[in-house]
């Protein structure tokens, strides 16, 4: 008979509360000053914030958007995207990946993921490539870059363009390359739970050709190139001043932070090796992981993650349904079994509690109660 945990010992599976606790006063300070100057729409904290973010992801120009599936999309279009145009994709990947595919007019051509570090397979990507192949749209996923070196290689070789989806990966590096590192462009969400994220919905393209951060800041703005001048069709994709503001704050600890990820990725790693029959998240050579979600990998996702939740302990399933087997994409044209590592991991995945300041106490009750769970 299994005997619960004390449920009074919680563990959210993202502590954000205690995550902007040092920071809290500032960001107030700076949001009354802002009160008084109204400047809520392209104020001087987000030119400031592209600046430095720029600077962070080591990309001469940085446009920020209002949230992470704008980037994607306007990226594509930024970069000549035209109607039709297939556009290769992961299987395993948050449904944006797609939407901004799509939403651009072009065609998610789909390859499955590689077992060894659950990024898109390039020798899949390499396979699928056809005369109407113009863009590869790698998933850096849960905080891991993909294979970028052996990537930008066969693209170069193709002709084709990288807009890399970066939504997870914020300070993320892999044999040297950094998250926007061998793209032509990387879009970033910084949705709050992200590795930097801001105080709602917010977003940033980060490329190094002046030309097309000109043409991104138009497509934000309504396609303007000046005040009632529309170059293009564009959309209503501002990063408002509020959240450059507080991503301002947060950018200077994510270094620290994302340090803070890896130390609980070690414990977790060492705690759960041979426990049941979980299979732990992989670690590409060279990878810095930052480690947005831990997620293992179990015969049950749901039994598992209903026992932790019943004492207290957050978890999640990141992606339950791949995107080419939910009924938005049915007219791909793909069945069960097309893509079968990223069909596997979607249905064995879940996300354990990870955040910055997870520390080994907590870390303890979450790996106590797995081993309980699988000692029956």
């Amino acid at each position: 008979m299994r005997r619960p945990l004390d449920v009074t010992t919680q563990v959210p599976f993202v502590d954000l509360v205690s995550l902007h606790a040092p920071i809290k006063s500032a960001i107030l300070r700076d949001a009354e000053a802002l009160l008084e100057t109204a400047a809520f729409t392209n104020g001087p904290p987000v030119a400031e914030f592209e600046r430095r973010f720029a600077r962070y992801c080591g990309t001469a120009e940085c446009v920020g958007v209002a949230n992470g599936l704008d980037g994607l999309r306007l990226a594509l279009l930024a970069l000549g995207l035209e109607a039709g145009d297939e556009v290769i994709v992961p299987a395993e990947t948050f449904v944006a990946t797609f939407e901004a595919v799509t939403q651009a007019g072009g065609k998610p051509v789909v390859v499955d993921i590689d077992e060894s570090d659950y990024t898109i397979d390039v020798d899949g990507v390499e396979a699928a490539v056809t005369r109407r192949t113009r863009f590869v749209l790698p998933v850096h996923l849960y905080g891991q870059l993909s294979d970028m070196r052996r990537l930008a290689a066969l693209c170069a070789r193709s002709g084709l363009t990288i807009v890399a989806d970066a939504a997870q990966a914020h300070g993320a590096t892999r044999e040297g390359v950094g998250a926007a590192g061998l793209a032509d462009a990387a879009a970033f969400s910084f949705y709050p739970g992200k590795t930097l994220g801001a105080l709602g919905d917010a977003g940033a393209i980060v490329v190094s050709d002046a030309g097309v951060a000109e043409r991104l800041r138009a497509l934000r703005e309504h396609g303007q190139t000046a005040k009632y001048r529309h170059e293009w069709e564009g959309w209503t994709s501002r990063l408002d001043t509020l959240q450059a503001i507080a991503l301002l704050h947060k950018l200077p600890l994510l270094d620290g932070w994302n340090e803070q990820r890896r130390e609980a990725a070690r414990l977790y790693a060492d705690a759960l090796d041979g426990v049941g029959d979980l299979r732990l998240p992989a670690l590409a050579f060279q990878s810095e992981h930052v480690w947005h979600l831990y997620v293992v990998r179990t015969a049950d996702p749901e039994g598992l993650g209903s026992f932790l939740r019943e004492r207290g302990i957050g978890t999640g399933r990141h992606y339950p349904q791949p995107p080419h087997l939910s009924p938005a994409y049915a007219s791909l044209g793909h069945r069960d079994g097309a893509f079968p590592v990223a069909e596997a991991v979607s249905r064995e995945c879940l996300s354990l509690p990870m955040f910055p300041g997870l520390d080994e106490s907590r870390i303890s009750v979450v790996v106590e109660a797995i081993r309980e769970y699988f000692n029956g």
